[in-house]
C-alpha cells in the first residue's frame, strides 16, 4: 500500500488503494490517530473537495483572492505549492507582503514533481525574496515542510543525511532550505493553516496553480 507521512507527527502510515483511488490527486496528510482526533484541518478537507470538481473550474487568480478575502496577518512571506495529480505536474507561488501590500512576488512550474517538492520550493524561493538582514515570518501551510526544516534536517545532518527509518526524501531541495534558513536567523518559519480564508495564504495558492489556468 502507498505510505506518507503525518504533517504533525511525523509517522508514516498507509492507506489501502481503494481508498485513494476515490480521491484522484489526493495526498493524505494525518495519519489515522491524528484524523481520528480532529486535528485534521479545514485545509485537508477542502482540498479533498477542491479535488471532485470537474475539470479546473474553480480557481481563483490572486485578483480574485484580493477581492474575496481579507482575514489573515498582513505582513510576512506566503508560500504554497502542489502537484495535480500527486507525482505530476506542479506548481509553486511565494508572496512577499509588507502591511498588506504586495512587494514582490514568484512562482513557477515543474511538469513531473510531488506536493512535497513544491512545498520545498516555494519556501526556498519565498526566503530569496526577502533582502538579507530584514526579519520577516515566512509561513507555509504544509506543516510536514515547515518540521522538516525546523525540527529534523538538524539531526538528519548530524546523520550523514540519513533518517533513522531510510533515505531523506527530495534531499536536493531539504538541504538547500534547511541550510537557508539556518544562516538566515532573522526569517521565522511558521506552518499557517490552508483553505480557511486567510487572504495571503490563498494568493499563494493561486499563484501556485497558476500553471492550471495557463
Amino acid at each position: 500500500m502507498p505510505a506518507f507521512n503525518c504533517e504533525i507527527c511525523g509517522d508514516e502510515f498507509s492507506l489501502p488503494r481503494d481508498v485513494l483511488d476515490r480521491y484522484p490527486g489526493w495526498t493524505p496528510r494525518l495519519c489515522r490517530r491524528h484524523r481520528d482526533s480532529g486535528s485534521g484541518t479545514a485545509g485537508d478537507r477542502t482540498t479533498r473537495r477542491h479535488l471532485r470538481r470537474p475539470g479546473n473550474g474553480g480557481l481563483l487568480t490572486p485578483a480574485d483572492v484580493l477581492e474575496r478575502y481579507t482575514d489573515g496577518p498582513v505582513d510576512g512571506v506566503f508560500t504554497d505549492g502542489g502537484a495535480a495529480p500527486n507525482p505530476g505536474p506542479g506548481g509553486w507561488g511565494s508572496v512577499y507582503v509588507v502591511a498588506n501590500e504586495v512587494l514582490t512576488e514568484r512562482h513557477g512550474h515543474d511538469p513531473d514533481t510531488t506536493n512535497n517538492r513544491m512545498e520545498l520550493n516555494a519556501l526556498i524561493q519565498g526566503a530569496a525574496l526577502v533582502p538579507d538582514g530584514t526579519p520577516a515570518i515566512v509561513y507555509s501551510d504544509s506543516r510536514l515542510s515547515v518540521r522538516i526544516i525546523s525540527e529534523w534536517a538538524a539531526g538528519w545532518e548530524r546523520r550523514g543525511w540519513k533518517r533513522k527509518t531510510g533515505p531523506v526524501e527530495n534531499l536536493d531541495l531539504v538541504k538547500t532550505a534547511y541550510a537557508i534558513y539556518r544562516d538566515r536567523p532573522e526569517l521565522s518559519l511558521q506552518w499557517i493553516a490552508a483553505h480557511v480564508g486567510l487572504r495571503w495564504n490563498e494568493y499563494a495558492d493561486a499563484l501556485a496553480s497558476e500553471w492550471r489556468r495557463t
